[in-house]
């Protein structure tokens, strides 16, 4: 082999680690997995159902602040609760307070959070969540990737299921799981 060529593959090697130190995602980490049960946030559709009184059951939006005007207890927080946990806390203070005798309160997610899909997408905005939903799915609810666009790996910033509650950034794949709220950026290749 000569000298040219040598220098050639070394020079393109070289080129090819700046390259990759430049891309958008170097230096995050790996999103952690959603793990545990789902936490009620800011922006859920849900259902209460109250069995033994039907007039209370009715459909909420989780405000910004993370509570709910439900009739008879007022403002309740709902943000940082499971369902059932939520549905627990109602039956309780409906108990507690004399409102209703043995309460049973059932509370579902009728429309969760959306994400957010920025960047090199076809339509970039918000979609609504469904639990099972990968980055592929999002992408493709956004009509898919633009030609400039780096397909693996992207960024997320996500707020469901951190240690404390503030956002996470970090980096995904087309195959990781998404939970609501989650806000991923598809970057855009250099040449």
């Amino acid at each position: 082999m000569s000298t040219s060529l040598i220098q050639r593959f070394v020079v393109v090697g070289i080129s090819g680690l700046l390259l990759a130190a430049c891309s958008p995602t170097h230096g995050l980490k790996p999103i952690p997995p959603v793990t545990g049960s789902y936490h009620l946030g800011a922006g859920d559709q849900i259902r209460i159902l109250t069995y033994n009184d039907p007039q209370l059951s009715n459909s909420f939006s989780v405000s910004d602040a993370g509570t709910i005007a439900f009739p008879l207890l007022g403002t309740v927080t709902a943000a940082g609760q499971t369902p059932s946990d939520f549905a627990a806390f109602l039956g309780n203070q409906l108990g507690t307070r004399g409102l209703l005798h043995k309460p049973s309160v059932s509370v579902e997610v009728m429309q969760y959070r959306p994400v957010f899909v920025l960047g090199e997408v076809q339509k970039p905005g918000q979609d609504n969540y469904l639990p099972g939903m990968t980055m592929e799915t999002v992408v493709a609810l956004a009509g898919g990737y633009t030609y400039r666009a780096i397909k693996n790996p992207a960024s997320v910033v996500r707020t469901e299921g951190t240690p404390d509650g503030r956002p996470m950034k970090g980096k995904i794949s087309e195959e990781t799981y998404l939970a609501p709220g989650d806000v991923i950026t598809i970057y855009e290749r250099f040449f």
